[in-house]
């Protein structure tokens, strides 16, 4: 089967089940799907996950007992990477080799196209062998449809790049109008944070994004652009790439936070900082940042640049046009939004390390809480969110004099 037909099959498939059994020291891994399409699996280290790219599918696993993650597996995610891609990561508790990789075909008790993968501990070697043909089953659970499950926590990937997906359509002819992009956090196969009722953060962020830029356009002060415009998957850092193509002006990424205490409630901006400005900040920057980690991207421990980028920062405006920029918001959310009590704060966010583009990282409330949870979810809310923002950008660039 060519690549193109793959992807014409997959247009209408659908994962049904991901289950998952253990035999001794394997683990096996069976996804349910509809048809029949490519499966390209690999193993990352740092941390050890298995990655399975498929063409564009749906995902509509159905519950059962296997669907829980058992074995070498501790967690996995699936979602759509970007247009005509999907993924599934698994992550494991040590390093693996893909022994076999194999189909099944229907049956009348079990009409589904079943992708058994069986893994074993690595030991001394370090090479993945590729993956085998078909072949017969071994006496193994488990057998029927099953479910997903939530991401377990990772920690930051090395290794080679993967190359990023493709941009947004690219902007107009310049004129004088200032450039606002506009950066809907997460998003594809990175849910972010799940709410209360099972809100997804990279739902409603979306929904907030398209808000504000109504909401700015419609002034005509302004060219406006996101860095997505559906659900997609962006790694971070072409994030800040978009942004700089685009030649922003001002950029603005939207994200809502969780807590395990669901009292907590409210609004907060962030600039950039080499240090957080609190053990919250801290905390919060640490889990934005694993963004790309998360969507199973093999990524530099650290990008060497970032170093002097922040040493930049400090010595040009940048930064200093940023935080009044942050403090506009924070008057002019604070009139709609409930701001928490150290509403100006800042870390080590990678999506506002643009040297030359001021930047602010607004978390718009907390989704686990059920008052924030519910206006957040609420389109006359986030409309009366994106009024406020609109004044604070109106307020940033009617400025006499750019701040210094």
């Amino acid at each position: 089967m060519g690549a193109g037909d793959s992807v014409r099959a997959a247009e209408h498939a659908t994962v049904r089940g991901i289950r998952f059994g253990v035999q001794e020291t394997r683990t096996r891994i069976v996804i349910d799907i509809t048809r029949r399409v490519d499966f390209k699996a690999r193993l990352l280290e740092g941390p050890p996950r298995l990655v399975i790219d498929l063409p564009e599918v749906r995902f509509r696993p159905r519950p059962h007992p296997l669907g829980r993650p058992r074995g070498l597996a501790t967690g996995h995610r699936f979602g759509r990477l970007e247009p005509g891609r999907s993924r599934i990561i698994v992550d494991l508790a040590r390093p693996a080799r893909l022994a076999r990789a194999f189909w099944i075909p229907p049956t009348r008790e079990l009409p589904f196209w079943r992708r058994v993968l069986d893994l074993e501990p690595r030991g001394r070697t370090r090479s993945t062998p590729p993956a085998a043909t078909a072949a017969p089953a071994p006496a193994m659970s488990p057998a029927t449809p099953g479910t997903g499950a939530r991401p377990a926590a990772v920690a930051r990937a090395a290794g080679p790049r993967i190359p990023p997906p493709p941009a947004p359509r690219p902007a107009v002819p310049p004129d004088a109008r200032p450039v606002v992009v506009i950066d809907p956090g997460h998003g594809g196969v990175d849910p972010g944070t799940i709410g209360v009722g099972g809100l997804r953060e990279k739902d409603l962020t979306l929904a907030m994004a398209r808000a504000l830029a109504t909401e700015l356009r419609r002034t005509g002060r302004y060219r406006v652009r996101l860095t997505r415009e559906d659900d997609r998957f962006l790694p971070l850092r072409e994030r800040v790439r978009i942004a700089r193509r685009l030649g922003a002006d001002l950029f603005i990424s939207l994200h809502m936070d969780s807590l395990a205490d669901r009292r907590v409630r409210g609004a907060s901006v962030y600039t950039l900082s080499e240090e957080a400005s609190d053990a919250e900040a801290a905390r919060l920057a640490a889990k934005e940042n694993l963004a790309d980690v998360l969507a199973g991207l093999e990524t530099p421990v650290e990008d060497p640049t970032v170093a002097q980028i922040l040493i930049d920062l400090a010595q040009r405006d940048t930064l200093n046009k940023s935080i009044v920029f942050a403090e506009a918001l924070v008057r002019e959310i604070g009139r709609v939004q409930p701001l928490l009590k150290r509403t100006r704060r800042y870390a080590g966010f990678a999506v506002l390390k643009a040297p030359d583009t001021p930047s602010v990282l607004l978390e718009l409330g907390y989704l686990s809480n059920p008052r924030d949870a519910a206006r957040l979810a609420d389109p006359a809310f986030r409309r009366r969110l994106a009024v406020a923002i609109r004044r604070a950008v109106d307020a940033y660039f009617a400025a006499p004099v750019r701040p210094l």
